[in-house]
């Protein structure tokens, strides 16, 4: 859905996004304007060096409710910092980016790396992550990212 008023997209307080590059498809994500930055669950976060280029190789049960599953990633470390969670304690994370698509719509989203196996979405879509591209329809979901159906053989 396009605002025609603003050319800003409007989304549903959660949307079905893929990030691709980490080959991570269908993951249901909270649209989140109370928070900064995003973050993407990980466990077992190892960072190395990749041929001179510091890198982080994480864990991810990409579905809500469903440890089985596992995805193992890999991508470019760009920083590390400290956040305050939704607690109010302070976290030291690493910092990536990667490309999100939410629906034909794709950019840059930087995210933070953290456990969030105590959450219902594995992705926090800050407020850096949408400004100058999105509003927000609290009322609403699922506006733009339709979950993708795999295809039967």
């Amino acid at each position: 859905m396009q605002d025609m008023n603003n050319n800003l997209l409007t989304l549903g307080w959660r949307e079905w996004v893929q990030l691709p590059e980490l080959g991570l498809r269908n993951i249901k994500a909270k649209v989140d304007t109370g928070a900064r930055t995003s973050a993407l669950h990980a466990f077992e976060v190892e960072p190395f060096d990749n041929n001179g280029v510091n890198s982080v190789q994480f864990k991810i049960h990409p579905s809500q409710r469903d440890d089985s599953t596992v995805v193992v990633c890999t991508a470019v470390l760009i920083d590390e910092r400290v956040v305050r969670d939704s607690g109010g304690h302070r976290e030291k994370r690493w910092v990536i980016e990667t490309p999100i698509h939410i629906g034909t719509h794709v950019w840059l989203v930087e995210c933070t790396l953290t456990a969030r196996d105590n959450m219902i979405f594995r992705m926090l879509l800050g407020r850096t992550a949408i400004k100058n591209r999105a509003v927000v329809d609290p009322s609403r979901s699922y506006l733009i990212g339709k979950r993708r159906k795999r295809k039967h053989a």
